[in-house]
């Protein structure tokens, strides 16, 4: 299973994340298995293996398995699919996020701990970065003349790759953010955010800081994955428009920005405001009877 890397053309944060999936899940049941013998049976035992985890996790586990069955095949490696791969279904459920009364006792209680701290909950709320950008952000992104960022590399669990997308994204910084930023300022290392020794953040120390943070403030829905939820919801709930939302965010596909707008006030209302105007149909009218008659008359005279 280990060409699998070579098989998946993708971005080198994927590729980190699918190899991940092997090592856990994958290499335990089915490593020592040639992959022409894979059964249904193996994948059904691979399922029953994860049925505690999310039905998400179990797809993307079973999607690494297509993905290395496939490319077998391609390379005529094995004549066929061995097996049949079916996905799990997953429901739609809708995101947690912070009310603005909540994000605000939070981002004191952040404040109240620690600057790092404060800075992160602002850099999830406000700003709307994920985990890994946090993590990667660095210095020269930071324009406090021009309060703005430039969201251009991820870290995953050390590796340091492009965006999730592939795509770098600017972002302009509310004034608590800019001024979080200026006070934090440092020259032990390039990184925002790193330790007293220089060093990156790892990924579960940010989370545990948002957690002291949250239980500090009393919060619920802790992770950094909600802070995130909260900037998108947010933007929602006063007015932005989706497509702003979706470059903001960094979304590649504008289905996964409407998740966010059934908060939009405005977006409804003024849906509703237009079955309150009367019909017309002037314009298709206009198109009929603008012509001149005398216009016709000479035409087909001179025709």
């Amino acid at each position: 299973m280990d060409g699998y890397a070579r098989a998946n053309r993708q971005k080198p944060s994927t590729i980190a994340a699918k190899e991940m999936i092997l090592r856990l899940h994958l290499k335990p049941l089915l490593g020592g298995q040639r992959l022409d013998a894979i059964t249904n049976e193996d994948v059904q035992r691979l399922k029953t293996t994860l049925s505690a985890k999310a039905p998400k996790t179990v797809n993307n586990a079973l999607t690494v398995l297509s993905t290395l069955l496939k490319a077998a095949v391609e390379w005529s490696v094995i004549e066929r699919m061995p097996c049949t791969i079916r996905m799990l279904k997953v429901s739609k459920s809708s995101v947690a996020f912070h009310d603005f009364d909540v994000y605000e006792r939070l981002v004191e209680a952040a404040f109240r701990t620690d600057p790092q701290t404060h800075l992160i909950i602002l850099l999830g709320g406000e700003a709307g970065l994920r985990l890994g950008e946090m993590i990667a952000l660095q210095w020269p992104d930071v324009d406090l003349d021009k309060r703005q960022l430039c969201i251009q590399r991820s870290d995953w669990h050390g590796q340091v790759t492009a965006t999730k997308n592939g795509r770098l994204r600017h972002i302009p910084l509310t004034k608590r953010l800019t001024t979080a930023l200026r006070e934090h300022r440092h020259l032990r290392s390039s990184l925002v955010l790193c330790d007293d020794k220089s060093q990156p953040i790892l990924r579960r120390t940010v989370q545990n800081w948002v957690r002291r943070a949250a239980r500090r403030g009393k919060v619920q829905n802790s992770g950094v994955h909600v802070l995130r939820h909260t900037f998108c919801s947010h933007l929602a709930m006063k007015g932005a428009p989706a497509r702003a939302i979706q470059e903001l965010a960094g979304h590649a596909d504008l289905s996964t920005t409407q998740r966010y707008m059934h908060l939009s006030p405005a977006a409804i209302e003024g849906a509703i405001r237009l079955l309150d105007q009367p019909f017309s149909d002037h314009g298709r009218g206009d198109i009929v009877e603008t012509g001149d008659p005398k216009s016709v008359s000479a035409s087909e005279t001179a025709g």
